[in-house]
């Protein structure tokens, strides 16, 4: 089958070049975004390969539609950025990659929050400037401290694992019990509770309209003060204006995201010789308790390799007339 790649960097024409040795689609790779300016690049295609900043919103799959694309095969879990109804409507087929590697995401997590607990990124600089004070680099044992866990799928419950081996207690919130997180011994309590009594808190929900901004101003004022918050998963969990005014005021300890609200004309390329228009997340990069990286969370070999197979799994049974493996509906927009 015949595919338009978007937003392709060496690394995704490497593997998914590789995985496909076996599959044998005709795949042409695009270094732009897919919106509705480079939707024409489509013509002719019978599918497209979408990523997590692609716009996929009624314009745009209207304009598919009408080139004659039939699926949208997204090489990534999350598919917020797709208007399902529309693609319903139009008949188009999504599917996407929903467990390429949750230890990926969940390792990085973790290590976000070993790096601000451990100021690992101040200590970094102040060494190579020949500072080595140690003022200002306290940090705490996480043995003992409770983490609050907002989502418990298979991320999620990787990092419950990791952190029960850290000697956390954790607390975990979703609409559905994950036997597993249980079974280390964690309770499940109403979000407030969580965010009352955690000392760290990680986001491994979906991005639905029910989770959108789950972090604002009323979540920030019930969160522990001095509290320590990581979103490995979509920008807009958080609302961060808010965030913002959490850490001015000291309210919120420390933060770590891999993930931005309006990453789609940040991430992914370099921008070190530009000026960065966004004021807000301009404003976010001055906080010394914050860490930020561009969502690179996912960014393993194994994952990559997973990714570029399922991916190409799901093309390959859509062409066959088969259900593809990650096959998206309305029904699957669910809440956290």
């Amino acid at each position: 089958m015949r595919v338009a790649v978007f937003s392709t960097k060496p690394y995704d024409r490497e593997f998914l070049a590789s995985a496909n040795e076996i599959a044998g689609h005709d795949l042409t790779f695009y270094e732009p975004r897919l919106t509705v300016q480079t939707s024409a690049l489509a013509a002719g295609f019978p599918a497209v390969c979408a990523f997590v900043n692609d716009q996929l919103d009624a314009q745009v799959l209207l304009s598919l539609a009408r080139q004659g694309v039939r699926l949208i095969a997204m090489r990534c879990a999350g598919f917020n950025n797709v208007d399902l109804r529309s693609a319903g409507q139009l008949n188009l087929t999504v599917a996407r990659v929903p467990a390429y590697s949750p230890h990926a995401v969940a390792e990085h997590t973790v290590a976000l929050i070993l790096a601000l607990n451990r100021k690992v990124h101040k200590a970094y600089n102040r060494v190579r400037e020949g500072n080595f004070a140690l003022d200002g680099l306290m940090g705490f044992d996480l043995l003992g401290r409770t983490a609050g866990i907002i989502g418990t799928g298979k991320i999620g419950a990787v990092v419950a694992r990791i952190l029960h081996g850290f000697g956390c207690k954790l607390l975990a919130h979703d609409v559905v019990e994950n036997p597993e997180i249980k079974a280390l011994g964690a309770e499940y309590v109403p979000a407030n509770d969580l965010f009352a009594a955690a000392d760290v808190i990680t986001l491994h929900c979906p991005l639905v309209p029910s989770t959108y901004h789950l972090i604002d101003e009323e979540a920030l004022v019930r969160m522990k003060r001095g509290a320590m918050l990581i979103n490995t998963s979509r920008g807009a969990l958080i609302d961060t204006k808010a965030v913002i005014r959490a850490l001015k005021s000291g309210r919120l300890g420390s933060l770590g995201l891999d993930v931005y609200e309006e990453e789609g004309d940040l991430f992914y390329q370099d921008l070190s010789n530009h000026v960065i228009q966004d004021d807000v997340f301009s404003r976010i990069l001055t906080f010394p308790n914050v860490i930020v990286t561009g969502h690179q969370a996912f960014f393993t070999h194994e994952a990559m390799q997973a990714i570029a197979r399922q991916t190409l799994q799901n093309i390959t049974a859509f062409e066959r007339g088969e259900r593809p493996p990650g096959l998206v509906t309305v029904e699957k927009v669910v809440a956290c």
